[in-house]
């Protein structure tokens, strides 16, 4: 039997985001999507929005269309009502997920269902390969108490949302275009989290509080910054101080990437064809 050296990753780039507003002036920060980090393959987009101040967010994202990705809203804080053209509705609430596969096209609303008080949360765009991208739109929906939260001795906590840790726990959602990794995970000061990877797959943490120390070399990453990881087939993470932070790893699809707005496609021709779609109502 071949002997495998274990490779952990190192941090190869980090960002803070740049600010920005979408929706109807929605306040947020673009963490991936931004003129410093164009796009992680197969991630298009992240962005974090977190504020106590009702004019940041009560505009909400209004109707809306999209084609040829996944957007995956996953809250901290606050609630979100979405509704759809195909007649779909529900509530996200804290701890919950929606992964929306919009496929060939759907226009959809995601509003916030309080009108004060903390929202916080991210948005993340995982595209889809060529051959999905026209596939019919699809949700997978699962409220905080489907989300799996594994508790560890050493008092980590890991809400899984999809893939599968160390010790077993497989998160609900199901995706076997970059068959991702989504975990969000909370580490006492002083400890370690470690998770296997595939070594093709491309990784990011982000920090949503406190700092971390990233690999064997003990690399740091601050408070709301992004860091991208090199390759290797594991991670490890030691929490300076009480810490939490997202984990997101998928396979990269490898494929020519045109966006247009909501629209990611392969080729202009084919965004062009969305917008035409779109304006002539065939979503």
């Amino acid at each position: 039997m071949a002997n495998h050296m274990q490779t952990g990753r190192k941090l190869v780039q980090t960002t803070p985001g740049v600010a920005a507003t979408d929706g109807d002036g929605v306040k947020m920060t673009r963490i991936i999507g931004s003129p410093e980090l164009n796009m992680l393959d197969p991630f298009l987009l992240l962005d974090a929005f977190e504020s106590d101040q009702p004019d940041d967010y009560i505009g909400g994202f209004p109707s809306h269309p999209h084609r040829g990705f996944e957007t995956v809203t996953y809250l901290l804080a606050g609630r979100m009502r979405h509704r759809d053209s195909a007649g779909n509705e529900g509530v996200i609430e804290p701890g919950g997920v929606q992964w929306m596969t919009a496929g060939k096209g759907i226009i959809h609303s995601e509003m916030p269902e309080q009108d004060n008080g903390l929202l916080m949360g991210f948005q993340l765009w995982v595209n889809l390969p060529a051959s999905a991208k026209m596939t019919e739109p699809a949700y997978q929906e699962f409220s905080p108490a489907s989300v799996p939260l594994e508790r560890r001795q050493n008092g980590t906590l890991v809400r899984v949302i999809s893939g599968m840790t160390s010790q077993g726990t497989r998160g609900p959602v199901e995706n076997n275009f970059v068959n991702p990794t989504y975990m969000d995970i909370a580490l006492p000061a002083g400890e370690e989290f470690e998770q296997e990877v595939v070594t093709s797959d491309n990784a990011f943490i982000f920090v949503i509080e406190g700092n971390l120390l990233v690999g064997s070399n003990g690399q740091p990453l601050g408070h709301r910054e992004l860091g991208i990881l090199g390759e290797g087939d594991h991670i490890t993470v030691t929490s300076e101080n009480s810490a939490r932070f997202l984990l997101v790893a998928g396979q990269p699809l490898s494929e020519p990437v045109a966006r247009g707005g909501p629209f990611v496609m392969n080729t202009k021709t084919e965004i062009m064809q969305a917008f035409s779609d779109y304006q002539n109502g065939r979503f």
